[in-house]
């Protein structure tokens, strides 16, 4: 394993405001990225789990878009309801949130299960 358990790309993709696509940005990713680092840090994730803004994710559609590493389980996270219940039933529980995924082709299996989307 390398030094974390889990890498968490949010994406803070920003377009311009014709964009038909939108953009992870505009629909509010840097407050789902704060939120997310700070909810990990004061659950005791740090130095075990590292989350990082990128730049595009290709999928800014679905956004704010959150990919989580070593799976590659793409999610789509608008609320701090949903970066909890991914930090709770993911990170910290191993299990998919299915609700929240983004459907298929960026949807990846996760331990050998399929993932329907």
């Amino acid at each position: 394993m390398g030094k974390y358990q889990y890498h968490i790309f949010i994406c803070t993709n920003q377009r311009a405001d014709d964009d038909e696509r939108g953009s992870c940005a505009k629909r509010g990713s840097a407050h789902i990225r704060d939120f997310l680092k700070k909810t990990l840090y004061m659950r005791g994730h740090k130095g075990k789990i590292r989350a990082n803004q990128a730049g595009c994710l290709d999928a800014c559609a679905f956004g704010p878009t959150v990919v989580i590493y070593p799976e590659e389980v793409w999610y789509s996270l608008k609320t701090e309801a949903d970066v909890l219940e991914v930090i709770e039933k993911h990170v910290e529980g191993g299990e998919i949130v299915d609700r929240l995924l983004i459907p298929k082709p960026w949807a990846k299996p996760f331990n050998g299960l399929k993932i329907e989307g």
